[in-house]
C-alpha cells in the first residue's frame, strides 16, 4: 500500500512519539535529563535550519520547543543541594534562552548556533558523568 506524502508525515510523527515514550519510560533521572539535552540540541539544529531557509513557521515551532526545554532544565535544578553549580547552570540556561529569543527575533541563525555550542558543552559533560 502506498502512502500519500501527508500520510507518511502522520505515520512518522506517531512512530517518533512512540519512540520518545519508550525512551522516557525506561530512563533513570539522569537519563531523563540526557533526553532533554538531546531534544534541545535537535530543536536548536532545526531552528537554525528553518532560519536559513526562511521557514518562519518551523522557526517559531522549534524556538518554542527549545525555550520550553530550557525552562524545564532550569526548573529541575536543586539550588539547595547544587549550590554554585546550580547557580552557574541556571545562568547558562538563561543565556541560552536569551540567545534563542534574540536569534528568533532577528532571524539570525548565528545566535542560535552560539546557544547550541554553549549548551552542547553542558550536554556533553552531562553525558560524560553518566
Amino acid at each position: 500500500m502506498l502512502m500519500r506524502h501527508g500520510q507518511f508525515g502522520a505515520a512518522r510523527a506517531r512512530y517518533q512519539s512512540i519512540d520518545m515514550t519508550s525512551r522516557i519510560e525506561g530512563a533513570s533521572p539522569h537519563g531523563l535529563v540526557a533526553i532533554l539535552f538531546d531534544e534541545l540540541l535537535k530543536a536548536l539544529d532545526a531552528m537554525t535550519a528553518a532560519i536559513r531557509r526562511g521557514d518562519l513557521g518551523q522557526r517559531g515551532t522549534r524556538q518554542a520547543r527549545a525555550l520550553s526545554i530550557l525552562h524545564g532544565l532550569e526548573a529541575s535544578l536543586d539550588f539547595e543541594k547544587g549550590g554554585d553549580i546550580a547557580d552557574g547552570l541556571a545562568a547558562i540556561y538563561r543565556e541560552g534562552r536569551r540567545l534563542v529569543i534574540a536569534g528568533g527575533r532577528a532571524n539570525d541563525a548565528e545566535q542560535v548556533v552560539q546557544a547550541r555550542e554553549m549548551l552542547n558543552e553542558i550536554a556533553s559533560a552531562w553525558e560524560a558523568i553518566g
